[in-house]
């Protein structure tokens, strides 16, 4: 009899161990399925240019706050904001072409506000905290904004909320 009780406790400690241990497994599985990586694309060879920084412009404390350390100005305060007059808004840093005053528009959100940018000129890129998207010029990477969709300002439901001190305003030529 006292064999069989040893032969016994010897499997139910064994159990014990074999049932921990699948149990470890499958929290550990768990755990990992939810952290799985997402499919990568195929990758595709790209080239890269550099981008010519001795043709930019050389930007005040202020300016180089917002454009290059994604800083953003009072509401309110921009020069650009009551701005009517039509032509190009260009980036400060680059002088690329950026918006049309036809697609200015009062949001009343306190910075210059733009439905829609010319075709190329902005780039979007989610912020890490995933709530906003930010707006950068496509050619030098200097920080714009935010962009903001669904709001109905618009027919195109669209919100570049952008920096004044990111942009230069070029009138269009009067003729």
């Amino acid at each position: 009899m006292a064999r069989f009780c040893f032969v016994y406790l010897c499997m139910k400690s064994t159990l014990k161990k074999l049932l921990f241990t699948l149990a470890g497994f499958l929290m550990l599985s768990s755990i990992t399925a939810c952290a799985q990586k997402q499919p990568k694309a195929a990758t595709v060879p790209t080239t890269t240019t550099k981008k010519d920084m001795s043709n930019w412009n050389k930007l005040t404390k202020e300016e180089e706050a917002v454009i290059v350390n994604k800083g953003t100005e009072y509401p309110g305060t921009g020069d650009l904001l009551n701005n009517k007059d039509k032509g190009t808004y260009t980036c400060k840093r680059c002088n690329a072409p950026l918006y049309r005053s036809e697609t200015k528009f009062e949001s009343y959100c306190g910075w210059p506000s733009f439905d829609d940018e010319i075709a190329g000129a902005v780039k979007r890129i989610p912020d890490a905290d995933g709530s906003r998207t930010e707006i950068v010029c496509a050619a030098c990477g200097g920080h714009l904004g935010h962009v903001f969709l669904g709001e109905g300002f618009t027919a195109k439901d669209t919100r570049h909320c952008v920096n004044s001190v990111s942009m230069n305003f070029v009138p269009d030529a009067k003729g």
